[in-house]
């Protein structure tokens, strides 16, 4: 199996250590050549305006939307705005998952929270399965979830947090910030 990690910008690497250290093979994507054999593909946090337009300038956004037609894509924070059909704002998205995400909505960085959370689909990865904890930076909420998109986590309060259709996995928070690789080998079964 080989993973791709979108590597435009924001923390890319740190996914990519969590894919190592599972003996998984990765490799950065900055170029369509760079989608090229790939059984998968992480699109990071990071700032999904930068993603968005440096994905433009690439000639990406096409070869991302076909690329994501046919395999498992999942979007951590940034990347979960980029997955979105709506994200109440104009900038480049590749529109697929019937989500409406909005930006920044726990506010600045210096709101950013860490919780630990109950996700009943990791169960699959995990018969333990403990709390997770996750971490939010400048996080996007994930407003609504349509069509074929479900809700895999909430606040307390019931905000949506984690989301899945099909083979496509967003999360507002960052997995790759922590040293549980339950949501990457959530993934990697996605793909399996």
């Amino acid at each position: 199996m080989k993973i791709g990690v979108l590597a435009l910008q924001g923390d890319f690497l740190e996914h990519q250590k969590i894919l190592e250290s599972l003996a998984v093979t990765s490799s950065q994507v900055r170029l369509p050549c760079d989608l090229s054999g790939l059984d998968g593909l992480i699109i990071p946090g990071g700032e999904s305006t930068t993603i968005g337009k440096l994905a433009v300038d690439f000639g990406l956004m096409d070869p991302l939307h076909s690329f994501a037609m046919n395999h498992a894509v999942w979007g951590t924070c940034a990347g979960s705005i980029f997955l979105s059909k709506d994200a109440r704002r104009s900038q480049p998205l590749l529109e697929i998952m019937d989500i409406q995400v909005d930006r920044n909505a726990f506010g600045r960085q210096v709101d950013s929270f860490e919780i630990d959370l109950e996700i009943p689909a990791l169960a699959k990865v995990s018969k333990i399965n403990p709390p997770f904890h996750a971490i939010f930076i400048r996080a996007p909420l994930i407003e609504s979830v349509s069509g074929g998109a479900e809700a895999l986590a909430e606040l307390p309060d019931g905000q949506i947090v984690a989301a899945k259709q099909g083979k496509w996995l967003a999360t507002s928070f960052h997995p790759e910030l922590t040293s549980d690789d339950r949501f990457h080998r959530y993934f990697l079964e996605m793909i399996r």
